[in-house]
């Protein structure tokens, strides 16, 4: 089989239809064409737009990786992936933010450590050859300095590899994972009022000893990113890397204009001024309105706090979006493991 073959078939994958056992690599599809039922979301009157919302296609792209980077050509990276979300190019990251690229040090002798192709084929990047071909396609960077030719050896455990962009995670014990938190639930792995937290979700899903990304208050529902990974943990939840997150937010109508602009120029709380990013209209009926908002703050219940200044106190709030991570029509109380994909724009998104 020639390579020009073997390429083809590597760009053909990732973008079938969806039959079969191979639909779960496009997982976040589905929630544009099956939204998830919202019959346990609120009154019913708001339910049709809140379901549209929580999946549509439009929120995906208003908030998604940037699609600003450079553009390449070939096999996509992670094209044969079963699960988690097609998340585009990789939007570079702020070049004032430290990198583990800047402070790694040189490979490892040619002599020594694991051929630089193999590597990658077994993270799951494309098959050995595919590999090489993004190897002398200038597509793939070790400790920050471009790879060209075949033939270097890496050490996985201390090295750093990046595909388009992309970090690779070359250590299989750290574990990542989106969990679609029910409202009534505490975000810590035990609560000594016995009430359900996040433990009680994820003793089934994995024995090892998980972080959780932040917290949501008790009423609040939505995503939770789970990990091991203390050092990505970190650096998600510190405001220096300014991490997006996108609400859906439910309050009393009608909504006087002038509120969304008023929360983009800063509203002045008890722990001082605050604003958020963004701020969409989604629908308004009767009675409810449902609100989209981004922000980067993590200070408590900052949500909540904001819409009580401006006199709509919120009556739900689903946290639907984390960086590039969409809950898209995951089902509440679910847990599962993100792709490598997303895996690799979230550390990209955090510097490492």
């Amino acid at each position: 089989m020639t390579q020009g073959s073997r390429s083809g078939r590597g760009n053909q994958r990732p973008q079938g239809s969806g039959q079969g056992r191979g639909r779960g690599a496009a997982g976040a599809g589905r929630s544009n064409s099956n939204p998830r039922s919202s019959s346990e979301r609120g009154d019913e009157s708001s339910q049709g737009s809140w379901s549209k919302a929580h999946g549509g296609p439009k929120q995906g792209k208003k908030t998604g990786a940037g699609t600003g980077g450079k553009k390449y050509s070939g096999p996509k990276a992670f094209g044969k992936e079963r699960f988690g979300q097609n998340l585009g190019p990789v939007k570079p990251a702020n070049p004032n933010r430290p990198t583990h690229r800047a402070r790694a040090q040189a490979a490892q002798s040619d002599l020594e450590g694991v051929r630089l192709q193999k590597v990658m084929a077994n993270a799951g990047v494309a098959s050995r050859r595919v590999c090489e071909e993004m190897i002398l396609a200038a597509r793939v960077e070790v400790n920050g300095s471009l790879v060209t030719e075949l033939g270097i050896r890496i050490d996985p455990e201390r090295d750093t590899v990046h595909v388009d962009g992309m970090r690779l995670q070359l250590n299989e014990e750290m574990k990542y994972y989106v969990f679609n938190k029910p409202r009534n639930v505490v975000s810590t792995m035990e609560d000594p009022e016995g009430r359900k937290c996040i433990a009680d979700f994820v003793r089934k899903q994995s024995q090892t000893r998980l972080f959780h990304v932040g917290r949501l208050d008790y009423q609040t529902e939505g995503l939770l990113l789970l990990t091991n990974d203390g050092e990505m943990a970190n650096r998600l939840s510190h405001p220096s890397y300014e991490v997006p997150k996108t609400y859906l937010v439910q309050v009393r109508g009608p909504m006087a204009t002038g509120i969304g602009a008023q929360m983009k120029k800063g509203i002045k709380l008890e722990d001082g001024w605050q604003s958020v990013d963004s701020f969409r209209l989604i629908d308004s009926t009767p009675g409810h309105v449902l609100v989209e908002v981004i922000l980067h703050s993590g200070r408590n219940r900052i949500v909540r706090r904001l819409f009580d200044a401006v006199g709509h106190p919120v009556t739900r709030l689903v946290r639907v979006q984390v960086g590039p991570i969409r809950l898209g029509d995951q089902k509440q109380g679910t847990i599962r493991p993100l792709g490598n994909q997303e895996v690799g724009h979230l550390l990209s998104l955090v510097g490492m």
